[in-house]
């Protein structure tokens, strides 16, 4: 089993990593080095004192601009999109100067009796009692999400260019191939927990939002900065917010959204703004979404010690129990055959293999009911030249580059202890013709700045490119360069290219790493 005992030590004071060229990591000072990486145009620093933050809340906002003239009709109208059922009960129980007397006492009776429903439910599932903010920052993949300047990170599919939402619910898009930097701002842009690129389209971007999904249409060849609210499609069910994961379906046909106050998983279909809500017993809500590259499962974790495996053609699923918390982060493997998941509070990666018969998952080791363990990631002390530094401990996220070569891991750390700091363990796989597992390194930034978010470029062409979100707000890119062996490059006509071999580090030849037997 990998651990991080066979990692080299972290980096010591003022150097920042750069790239990995020939199976090692490069590091620089923070200075002259890092100056040269953020020469690129995909660099950026967005300081906290330059964004403006909401100085009111939604409600106070909404009684200083709405027209108290509306008819109860319209207020009801707007507080069943707002609030669902519970939302349209107490606008009927607080107008009771329009309505009949029966009306308003029998609408606040009912809603008495939900709010003790409501605090019974919240007693088995704690998490119905935060607020949405603090829901999305508990189940977000982001470290931090409520402090972060960077709140959401998304690479293009085909392209270059990538959205980056902002501290004040702002998004920008980037293409260094263009001069012009679209903002998108929308009234209903609150709280913005993820964001995604569809498939197969050049313009459209999904936002997951405090009470709905948002789907922007930015015309790419567009010199406006700063597209209308016209531009974005608004998705909303009753009951279904906040919305803290979305995914879309390879084809870019579909696209999947959950939210931890609701145990129905949406899958939309867009171009028809029609969501289908897939509900099952348990679990308390949907808390992340994962749909694998070859379009065949979608990894749906909840706020209880269970998360659900979907398979598409049926849209049946598979319910899988976990010991000690819940499903906290999960990534698939290029072909979409194997699953890789963590577990809240503990340090361990574990994986699922799946067969060709959709939906019929089953392990390499301990039979068809249980995980396999990959790798320990429990605390290792490092002697380095500043002092002891302990790395590992519990997970945040997890990602796996498209070539599925390098498994980036951000470790969480502890923000109140200085020898324990958040960092990226950067792991070598190999998917074929078995599983390998061994360690590559730390990914390490300036320094008092610790990694709260990061994504592998889909399309990188020398090797992975993994895009790091900093505390201090700032967005480097750090790449491997290596040469694919085991996964086929498609190129625009759809034809792999020829297939390139890859020796085996010499340096890595005698350690132990997790190596999958063939039965």
């Amino acid at each position: 089993m990998c651990s991080l005992a066979l990692f080299p030590p972290p980096l010591p004071f003022g150097q920042t990593t750069l790239c990995e060229s020939n199976n090692e990591l490069l590091s620089g000072t923070t200075t002259e080095d890092r100056l040269k990486q953020d020469s690129s145009p995909l660099s950026l620093y967005f300081p906290r004192e330059s964004l403006k933050l909401h100085s009111r809340t939604e409600s106070s906002s909404k009684a200083a601009f709405l027209d108290h003239s509306e008819t109860l009709w319209m207020r009801s109208a707007a507080a069943w999109r707002d609030g669902g059922f519970t939302g349209l009960l107490t606008e009927i129980t607080n107008s009771h100067t329009e309505v009949p007397k029966w009306l308003s006492v029998s609408s606040g009776c009912i809603l008495a009796l939900l709010q003790r429903v409501s605090s019974f439910h919240g007693s088995l599932f704690p998490h119905l009692t935060l607020s949405s903010e603090d829901m999305i920052a508990e189940f977000s993949q982001i470290l931090n999400w409520s402090d972060c300047v960077v709140r959401a990170f998304a690479w293009h599919t085909h392209t270059d260019k990538f959205a980056v939402a902002l501290l004040d619910d702002s998004i920008k898009i980037y293409n260094p191939k263009s001069a012009t930097t679209p903002t998108l701002k929308h009234r209903l842009q609150r709280s913005v927990a993820a964001v995604q690129w569809k498939p197969l389209c050049a313009s459209a971007l999904a936002v997951a939002c405090q009470n709905c999904l948002l789907v922007w249409h930015v015309d790419p060849c567009s010199l406006s900065t700063r597209p209308s609210s016209g531009c974005a499609q608004v998705l909303s069910h009753p009951g279904h917010s906040p919305v803290t994961s979305i995914a879309w379906s390879p084809s870019g046909s579909l696209l999947v959204s959950a939210s931890p106050m609701d145990t129905a998983m949406m899958v939309w279909d867009v171009a028809s703004e029609i969501g289908v809500p897939l509900q099952r017993v348990g679990g308390g809500g949907v808390t992340f979404l994962s749909w694998s590259p070859d379009g065949s499962h979608v990894l749906a974790s909840t706020p209880s010690a269970l998360f659900r495996v979907w398979e598409t053609r049926m849209w049946t699923c598979e319910r899988w129990p976990c010991v000690k918390g819940r499903c906290q982060s999960g990534c698939w493997s290029p072909d979409g055959s194997r699953l890789l998941f963590t577990v809240q509070g503990e340090a361990v990666i574990y994986a699922l293999t799946f067969t060709d018969a959709p939906g019929v998952p089953t392990s390499t080791s301990n039979g068809p009911q249980a995980a396999t363990v990959l790798a320990d990631l429990s605390e290792t002390t490092f002697n380095t030249p500043d002092g002891d530094i302990i790395v590992g401990g519990e997970i945040q996220s997890i990602a796996w580059d498209p070539t599925g070569e390098r498994l980036a891991v951000l470790l969480k750390g502890d923000s109140q202890a200085a020898d324990r700091p958040a960092v990226i363990a950067v792991f070598k796989t190999r998917t074929t013709p078995i599983f390998e597992l061994l360690p590559c390194g730390f990914v390490q930034g300036e320094s008092g700045a610790e990694p709260r978010l990061m994504q592998f470029h889909p399309m990188f062409e020398h090797g992975a490119l993994l895009t790091v979100c900093w505390s201090s707000g700032r967005i480097t890119h750090v790449p491997f360069y290596f040469l694919s062996a085991g996964v086929p490059q498609f190129g625009l006509s759809g034809s792999p290219s020829l297939p390139r071999t890859q020796a085996r580090p010499a340096d890595f030849a005698n350690q132990s790493l997790f190596t999958e037997l063939i039965s």
